[in-house]
């Protein structure tokens, strides 16, 4: 027991003993410590950074100010901007608007208070296009003209109800009661033109005239012309012609003149060349030509046949 207890105890010794020595090798191999830097900003750095952070303050607080002063100058709300308000309805705009660009809506109304302008230096076009975006109808109101291009234009009473008129490219149809010309030249027409009535006004003259051409009235049922508060005159620079082909040509009045006919001059003898001559009879040369002969007991035409060898 005594030999046992001895060697655990000299092998404790070693054993401890190996322990140190081995800790002091490992002491002695350890490679010495870095030096150690202090972490941190100074110097130079530091004053940099406090500048850029003032100088962010500074720029945040302009910022600020200005979006202020544009929100109170434009005067931003819940409703819009300024006199644009935006509602269920649409876009409401107060005063004068102006556009740069293109405006593109489906309806343009004005209060129902006041009237709806459009005012441009040049002009006002207005478009139509379809699905495809092709031009299908356009209106422009120039310094100079308005001009309208589209397939048919029509234009329709207050209500929206009646068409007044309406053009296209075959034809022009206007379906109010009465059209009044007011200008002290008239009305000209280049083709021509179908009405039903064609009436002067109570306190003027009625006058159709074609200053190089041809007047040419024709119906299916007849042509009325009639003047019945004052003269009737039809006149032409060379023949004017009335021709009937199936019916006849009626003169109907209390009295008919004929004026500016030739004269003849016939006396059955010397004796009655003196006396005055009240009768005339009315003769007419197979052209058409119509002359006055003096009456007598008989016809005196055929004495007076020679006024035909003139015409």
């Amino acid at each position: 027991m005594d030999q046992s207890a001895t060697l655990d105890i000299e092998t404790l010794k070693i054993t401890q003993e190996q322990f140190i020595l081995a800790s002091q090798s490992l002491h002695l191999q350890r490679p010495g410590c870095d030096a150690v830097y202090p972490v941190g900003l100074y110097g130079w750095r530091k004053r940099c950074l406090y500048f850029f952070l003032l100088l962010l303050l500074v720029t945040m607080i302009v910022n600020m100010a200005l979006t202020v002063w544009i929100i109170k100058v434009m005067n931003f709300s819940v409703d819009g901007m300024g006199n644009l308000h935006l509602n269920q309805d649409g876009i409401r705009l107060e005063g004068i608007s102006e556009f740069l660009l293109p405006l593109y809506v489906n309806e343009i109304q004005s209060r129902k208070d006041s009237l709806l302008v459009l005012r441009s230096e040049k002009n006002v076009t207005l478009n139509a296009r379809n699905n495809q975006g092709q031009l299908t109808g356009q209106l422009t109101v120039g310094p100079e003209a308005v001009e309208a291009e589209c397939q048919r234009l029509e234009v329709r009473s207050r209500d929206g109800g009646r068409l007044l008129f309406t053009a296209d490219e075959d034809e022009i149809i206007m379906t109010t009661e009465k059209f009044t010309v007011t200008g002290s030249e008239g009305a000209v027409f280049g083709h021509s033109v179908e009405t039903p009535l064609i009436q002067a006004r109570a306190s003027e003259d009625l006058k159709l005239e074609s200053p190089t051409r041809t007047l040419t009235m024709e119906a299916p049922r007849g042509v009325e012309v009639s003047a019945a508060n004052g003269p009737l005159k039809v006149s032409g620079r060379k023949d004017l012609q009335l021709e009937s082909t199936e019916g006849e040509i009626l003169l109907d009045a209390n009295t008919i003149q004929l004026g500016s006919l030739p004269l003849g001059i016939y006396t059955a003898s010397p004796s009655e060349a003196s006396r005055e001559q009240a009768l005339y009879e009315l003769c007419v040369c197979p052209s058409g030509k119509i002359y006055l002969s003096p009456a007598e007991s008989s016809s005196t035409c055929q004495a007076m046949s020679n006024i035909c060898l003139w015409s």
